[in-house]
């Protein structure tokens, strides 16, 4: 069964924006079918539509999906792994630039208004790894840490790479394609 891919773009994001389209292209010519969606109202997301958005999207799950979320796209990911059934699990998950509050920003809080449930995230996916910069102006590496302590999280930081965003220059990340290579080949 050919593995799918879900790359997400975070708020004010699309699919043609950043690293994404870089990304889709080197896992396209390694075969994996990658699926890039556009979110649902990026300028004023609500977690319900993001998080139905992406369970349409993804359709049925299984251990051959895998996903790449950036910034709020983590966050949905992770609300999405929550929303799965008891037995369905999800091959590997990489969070870039992810977070667990909405960082002061009112226009977020749909995402953090019920606790996020480790356990059962944990319960769907037992890879995951986290990538940070150590200078990004939004999200503090204190949240490459939480997720490391709550989801046995893989935490790498990368130097000088803002908030891994087209808006910071960053169209390509290497670190992101080497580490979904690595999870796909151990699964």
């Amino acid at each position: 069964m050919v593995k799918r891919i879900f790359l997400i773009h975070g708020w004010e994001g699309s699919p043609e924006e950043g690293w994404r389209p870089w990304l889709k292209r080197e896992l396209e010519n390694k075969g994996f079918s990658v699926i890039v969606p556009a979110m649902p109202d990026t300028k004023h997301p609500k977690a319900d539509a993001w998080a139905g958005h992406l369970i349409k999207t993804v359709g049925v799950p299984g251990r051959d999906c895998y996903f790449v979320g950036h910034s709020l796209g983590c966050i949905t990911i992770l609300r999405y792994l929550e929303s799965l059934k008891k037995g369905q699990e999800v091959g590997g998950v990489i969070l870039v630039a992810g977070f667990t509050s909405n960082l002061g920003y009112t226009e977020l809080e749909s995402f953090f208004t019920n606790p996020i449930n480790w356990e059962k995230i944990k319960s769907h996916c037992k890879r995951f790894v986290a990538v940070n910069s150590d200078n990004d102006p939004y999200v503090s590496l204190h949240y490459g840490d939480f997720f490391k302590e709550k989801l046995n999280a893989k935490l790498i930081v990368e130097h000088n790479m803002r908030h891994f965003s087209g808006d910071d220059g960053i169209t390509q990340l290497p670190i992101v394609l080497d580490q979904l290579l690595k999870i796909l080949k151990d699964s």
